[in-house]
């Protein structure tokens, strides 16, 4: 005759406990992986838990390899690892991954603030940023910001450098958004103008006060095969540099960076 095994006391409790702090922890990541890039403290105000109950679980999740803070602003994102229990790819957390340490060192060598941009519906996405780290740096809040494609040199860099038919989906939606600042720089000729420049040269450029009046650009594609992950951009003060002085002393430390976060696995 079998018998009911009795729990120890204090068993229920324990195990509830267990369970609570499982559900929480799966709570912080799905928000972490649904913001795209959060503080510990928004995630805090977002869920309605502790700070240091928060911490804590974001400092295990680290542990665990499913979630990484980013360099350059404390903003915590999903790895590649927690990627792999939806569709097992997002080149976002690639590409982030990847940079991170880069980025890192490139701050380092240069003053000015550098940004990595992903393509996203019809604009470059900034997902890392150098700028809280740069004391030249104009504008600290840039992650997530969206940057116009034919505006600015991270938009025209990655347009040159994807392959052909990817480009020309893009040009169309870009054509039936039909914004505005958009329409000239549109133009069939002028167009296939700047984006045969960009090619030609190997990065893109923004120094005509387009976008932002107050500063100028280079960028340059991160590119492994026929694929485009993204773009890594310098912004300077247009009245601080021409773009002469900013291309001879960026260019090469940008390509070389580009090339690093490339062949990274």
């Amino acid at each position: 005759m079998s018998r009911e095994r009795t729990p120890p006391p204090g068993a229920a409790p324990a195990r509830s406990a267990t369970v609570r702090a499982f559900k929480r922890g799966l709570d912080v990541l799905h928000e972490v992986n649904r913001s795209g890039g959060i503080r510990a403290g928004d995630v805090a105000r977002q869920l309605d838990l502790p700070r240091p109950t928060v911490y804590r679980l974001l400092e295990t999740l680290e542990e665990l390899g499913y979630v990484a803070r980013s360099a350059s602003d404390d903003r915590f994102r999903v790895t590649r690892r927690a990627s792999s229990l939806g569709d097992g790819y997002d080149p976002g957390v690639v590409i982030c991954q990847a940079a991170a340490p880069v980025l890192a060192e490139l701050s380092k060598q240069l003053v000015w603030p550098v940004d990595l941009s992903t393509y996203e519906n019809a604009a470059m996405v900034v997902q890392e940023t150098t700028h809280p780290r740069s004391p030249l740096s104009i504008d600290r809040g840039m992650i997530g910001k969206r940057l116009p494609l034919l505006r600015t040199s991270a938009g025209r860099a990655y347009l040159a450098a994807c392959p052909p038919r990817e480009r020309d989906v893009i040009i169309s939606h870009l054509r039936r958004i039909d914004e505005a600042e958009d329409r000239a720089l549109l133009e069939d000729g002028r167009l296939s103008r700047m984006l045969a420049d960009t090619a030609q040269r190997g990065y893109g450029i923004r120094s005509e006060g387009e976008y932002n009046a107050k500063t100028s650009s280079i960028a340059v594609p991160i590119v492994r095969g026929d694929v485009v992950f993204g773009c890594i951009s310098i912004i300077w003060i247009r009245s601080a540099l021409t773009l002469e002085e900013a291309v001879a002393s960026f260019a090469a430390p940008l390509r070389e960076a580009a090339e690093s976060i490339a062949v990274r696995p």
